[in-house]
């Protein structure tokens, strides 16, 4: 822990400008033995690049990452400018704390510091005061501090109990919450949690949510039942561990802008999402939806009910699976939460009395979504207060189906346009097309919603919570929007459009340069090549993986004919889409991954009967021998579709050499119907077994690809998609990896490549460590081509198989994320390419 003395607090420190008020406090920091005085440079140069002001007169200067080199003990130093310093237009600092960070450790006395933007007199109070000590009680006092206990026992509370601090910075927010009830719903016990007076439904995460327990708040953890003790200590174990809370490290794209200072006038909100966007707006408003107020037949209406939340529910299981694909779990986990709220026992038990007094389902669901959205918004919190927003999103995707409203597409204009609402929902956001929608401003929400969220993802600016005012705007007004500084500015002159338009050329310049790039193919320093080629889940996407870099397509999902539809795609259509994407490869290899349906994918006109474990049953390669009616006329489409390019068949799913000897037999059978020729024959290693049995099974193919997503939640047993598992379910855990060595090594003896197509291959170091443990080709998002081969170029094979070495001999995830690369061991490019067959 950092002791944080009166040597290190400057009082009084009298008028200064930006410049000198960062030379008085790093020379602090300097004078206390923490940095060389070549790091006061480093904190000038940040201030270049990224603004360090927090809000309400704090800022906090430090140094750029490349010189931590220059500090010597990880210190803060705080110096007070009563009179204070401008820091940027706008911004008066009166307390600078002065950061030389060379770990962590100064993590602590930041939160306590933020404890106190809010506090406009406890801030005046520090930048008046003349006792250092009071500015080191502000930063430490939290450090050893014991949060008060629960309120005493009331009569409603249950005798088995246990009292937990609730960790994590963001509190009972929508995530954690679901993972609480995920693992409350396990247990017959009827459970509950007491959070001062408040009192909760421990099944119920909306009841959760209304607890507005934050950080360190005190819950008690109730439960009565049979298995009672064991619930409560399961739960209070699971708070204890975080909830499998992921923070939301949202960091800026590397590519964003300082923050603007235009002439013009601005209406200021929140940063939602970085970024410089000009354009006219566009006002996006909901539909209105009507339902009836009465109806006379309860049952009915109980059963419409039932019918649009079940609706609802394969909404959202399809936009996560989607913005899975785009974005990563940690975005789509959102929609697993909005899952949870449709399951919510309050929010159905409050819609089903309205429906027993005479109400109808629409009314109902309705009134019971408002009652409680009007109870999370009321919270002090203002993060789990934009939880509001998610709760009410799901409720009109439920109360569109009970109006009979098709659910449409958000309409988007089709020249550029800056979007203007009160608020997007998730939903909303998720659809939006980043080519048309350069920017988004919204008169509610905040910087944590997952609005912003998904904005960040998307890679469009965003700024929030602007206040009513920009609902009146006119329609077409040309703004400028600025997602770092968190300002729209209307109208402007030409001389700030002249300023926006330089700033967009400079980064417009940066990105060019990084795009020219991505056509460079992956060579390490040392002449190794690694192959990066891209994930695709339908036609149109072959074409945007060859715009992006990529050297061909590693996995092709071809669920994408099979879904939402009411018959399977016939021969024809099938064919008709694989030469679609063979034109657009221009004679770049296509690996057709064939039909992958069950565990996550359901099908209704396939008539699957529901199982226990869906998993672990008719899925992948399974399906397809069972049903030769889908499984040959794809077959039949593929070999055609090899007839103009360069086209590999992959099977999904082989846990047996008994399935690919099948398979291979039927796939054989119809190359010979058509009198094609023949082609590559890979397989998916995604189980345990056909890891074991990979030198088997390589005798029979041309290639492996491993896929981490599944191989991971088989190796570990635990469900990828799962709410409060799914952060455990890592592929760069040591026993995935050591799987992708055996396979690797297996692959080797056989004379065959080895490629990866789950997420792992598009995480910069699972790309290094499959480099070095023999990974010939990665099979990555669009988005991350280009990232993966710039990572790979820095790189040489001696050290990425010795990041491979440290990773297999770890013992847990932690230290595998843990590792950082080796210090240079390049020697001289050694030549071309080197051959996959390794």
């Amino acid at each position: 822990m950092i002791q944080l003395g009166k040597q290190s607090i400057k009082l009084a420190a009298g008028t200064a400008d930006k410049a000198a008020a960062i030379r008085t406090v790093g020379q602090l920091l300097v004078d206390n033995g923490n940095m060389q005085a070549a790091y006061i440079d480093s904190m000038q140069q940040r201030e270049q690049v990224a603004n360090t002001y927090l809000g309400n007169g704090i800022a906090i200067p430090h140094g750029l990452p490349k010189d931590r080199d220059l500090i010597a003990r990880t210190g803060i130093a705080v110096a007070q400018f009563p009179q204070g310093v401008q820091w940027n237009q706008g911004e008066t600092v009166y307390l600078l704390v002065g950061i030389a960070a060379k770990s962590d450790e100064h993590i602590e006395l930041l939160t306590n510091l933020t404890h106190v933007l809010d506090d406009a007199a406890a801030i005046q109070r520090l930048a008046q005061t003349r006792d250092a000590q009071d500015i080191i009680d502000c930063l430490t006092r939290g450090r050893d501090a014991v949060p008060a206990a629960c309120s005493a026992p009331h009569e409603d509370d249950f005798a088995c109990y246990e009292e937990v601090i609730l960790p994590g910075k963001a509190g009972m927010h929508a995530r954690p919450a679901t993972a609480f009830v995920d693992i409350a719903k396990q247990f017959h016990a009827e459970v509950r949690v007491r959070c001062g007076d408040k009192l909760a439904n421990g099944k119920s995460t909306l009841a959760l949510l209304k607890l507005g327990a934050t950080h360190q708040a005190v819950l008690r953890i109730m439960a009565q039942g049979d298995d009672a003790a064991l619930a409560v200590k399961k739960l209070a174990q699971a708070v204890r561990d975080g909830l499998e809370q992921e923070e939301e490290h949202e960091q800026a794209p590397a590519h964003c802008l300082p923050s603007l200072h235009l002439a013009g006038n601005a209406i200021v909100g929140i940063a939602g999402a970085a970024g410089l966007a000009i354009a006219p707006l566009h006002h996006f408003r909901h539909e209105k939806l009507v339902v009836a107020v009465t109806a006379n037949d309860a049952e009915h209406e109980t059963t419409s009910l039932q019918q649009a939340i079940a609706h609802a529910r394969v909404q959202l299981q399809q936009l996560h699976d989607d913005v899975l694909a785009r974005s990563g779990a940690a975005r789509a986990a959102i929609f697993l939460a909005h899952q949870e709220f449709l399951s919510d026992p309050d929010l159905l038990q409050g819609a089903q009395a309205s429906i027993s007094a005479g109400h109808s389902a629409g009314w109902a669901w309705r009134h019971s979504v408002e009652q409680r959205v009007a109870e999370i918004a009321s919270l002090d919190d203002a993060r789990l207060k934009e939880r509001a927003a998610d709760l009410q999103d799901v409720g009109n995707r439920v109360l569109r189906l009970l109006a009979g409203v098709l659910e449409q597409e958000l309409q988007q204009p089709a020249h550029p346009v800056i979007l203007v609402a009160e608020d997007l929902s998730p939903s909303d956001t998720a659809k939006l097309d980043p080519s048309r929608v350069l920017g988004i401003c919204t008169a509610a929400g905040g910087p944590t919603s997952h609005t912003a969220i998904i904005a960040r993802s998307l890679d469009i600016p965003a700024v929030v919570s602007v206040g009513p005012a920009v609902l009146g705007l006119a329609e077409g007004t040309l703004c400028i929007l600025d997602g770092d500084g968190g300002k729209l500015y209307v109208n402007p002159d030409e001389a700030d459009l002249a300023m926006a338009r330089l700033a967009q050329q400079d980064h417009a310049a940066r990105r060019s340069a990084e795009a020219l790039a991505c056509y460079q193919p992956a060579i390490l320093r040392d002449g190794h090549r690694v192959e990066v080629v891209a994930n695709i889940g339908n036609a149109v996407e072959a074409a945007q993986a060859v715009d992006a870099g990529a050297e061909g397509i590693g996995l092709l999902r071809t669920e994408f004919l099979f879904l939402q539809r009411a018959t399977p795609p016939d021969e024809d259509e099938q064919f008709d889409a694989y030469h679609t994407m063979t034109r657009a490869l221009n004679g770049l290899p296509l690996i057709i991954r064939t039909l992958d349906i069950g565990g996550d994918k359901e099908v209704p006109y396939l008539s699957l009967p529901a199982e226990q474990n869906p998993f672990l049953g008719m899925r992948g390669i399974r399906l397809c021998l069972e049903r030769p009616d889908l499984f040959r006329p794809q077959l039949r489409a593929i070999y055609r579709a090899a007839a103009t390019g360069p086209v590999r068949i992959m099977f999904p799913m082989i846990a047996t050499l008994d399935e690919l000897l099948v398979a291979k037999a039927m796939a054989e059978e119809v190359r010979q119907e058509l009198n094609a020729p023949k082609v590559e024959i890979g397989i998916m290693i995604e189980v345990p077994s056909a890891v074991l049995m990979a030198p088997e099974l390589a005798r029979h193919v041309d290639f492996f690809s491993i896929g981490t997503n599944d191989l991971t939640q088989y190796v570990l047993a635990m469900d990828r998609l799962h709410p409060s598992l799914a952060r455990q379910a890592d592929a760069l855990h040591p026993a995935v990896l050591r799987m992708i060595d055996l396979t690797v090594k297996a692959a080797r003896a056989n004379g065959i490549w080895v490629g990866v197509c789950g997420g792992i291959a598009g995480d910069p170091k699972g790309a290094a460590i499959l480099t070095g443990i023999g990974v010939a080709e990665l099979s990555v998002s669009i988005p991350s081509v280009a990232a993966i081969k710039a990572k790979l170029r820095l790189h040489t094979l001696a050290e990425c198989r010795a990041l491979a070495g440290a990773a297999l001999q770890a013992a847990t995830t932690a230290e595998v994320r843990a590792l950082s690369m080796p210090a240079s061991l390049a020697v001289a490019r050694t030549g071309p390419r080197v051959d996959r067959a390794i």
